[in-house]
């Protein structure tokens, strides 16, 4: 298991240009991803100050959604594939 409060890996990279992308998604679709999620907080924002619903209508939380499953599901890959090089990477091996 991964020890998210210390040393957490990024979900991310930066590409040839300076650009933080989201594993798993393209530039263009982390900017969009990036903009819905803002767009997100800001209705949650909306509603909780007001206590109605409006704001939330505003914002396509299906594709905030479709985003995000793409890129969680190939982040969760890249740890698998990383935990498995480092395992094959380690000088200490256990025979059980």
């Amino acid at each position: 298991m991964i020890d998210q409060r210390h040393n957490a890996p990024r979900r991310y990279f930066v590409d040839a240009q300076g650009h933080r992308v989201l594993i798993g998604l393209s530039l263009g679709e982390t900017a969009e991803f990036e903009a819905l999620d803002v767009a997100v907080a800001q209705a949650l924002q909306i509603v909780a100050e007001t206590g109605t619903g409006k704001g939330a209508a505003a914002v396509d939380d299906v594709r905030w959604l479709e985003l995000y499953s793409k890129h969680e599901g190939a982040w969760r890959v890249w740890i698998a594939r990383s935990q498995a090089e480092r395992t094959q990477d380690s000088g200490f091996v256990n025979y059980v």
